[in-house]
């Protein structure tokens, strides 16, 4: 019995360091808490940053979430012609559970159109080229309100720690 709780022992010891190493780079940090908070400059800011490059070594080459919760990339204001929607929430608002704690698994589709539990979404065209990593069948999103753009909801995938804008399509 002794040797037995010796092997089990050395086991978790051999194990502690792959543990530790959980949350590290490469490895997305938990749903934020909330959504980015409104954007407070001024009411035309300059252009925004080019999220096709990462802001540190080691971060997605995307719209993302710091382990401490800033959203980087969500800093262009309420005026970005990009996120313009002509009809705003034309579906209808998403009645599902927003925020962490909340999380979605895609069953289906692509950036176009995309849907799980009977709801459908889609990714705004200017941010298509931000979820080319995403596993359309399979990844884990949480969806928080898009303080700035009328219409927008953001969908942050758990895998990656990136984010995208999308469109709630309804649940057709």
């Amino acid at each position: 019995m002794k040797k037995f709780m010796l092997i089990v022992a050395s086991l978790l010891m051999a194990a502690l360091p792959a543990m530790a190493q959980r949350g590290e780079a490469g490895h997305a940090p938990p749903p934020p808490r909330h959504g980015p908070p409104a954007y407070k400059g001024p009411d035309h800011p300059a252009p925004a940053p080019d999220h096709r490059v990462a802001d540190q070594p080691g971060h997605p080459v995307a719209p993302h979430v710091h382990a401490n919760g800033k959203w980087i990339g969500h800093d262009t204001g309420r005026n970005d012609p990009n996120y313009h929607l002509d009809h705003p929430w034309e579906h209808g608002h998403f009645p599902g559970a927003i925020g962490r704690g909340h999380n979605y698994r895609l069953v289906g589709g692509g950036p176009g159109r995309f849907w799980f539990g009977g709801f459908y979404f889609g990714v705004a065209p200017y941010d298509v080229g931000f979820c080319d990593g995403w596993l359309w069948d399979s990844d884990e999103i949480v969806i928080y309100p898009d303080p700035d753009h009328d219409g927008w909801y953001l969908a942050y995938n758990t895998r990656l720690g990136t984010y995208v804008h999308i469109d709630y399509l309804g649940n057709q």
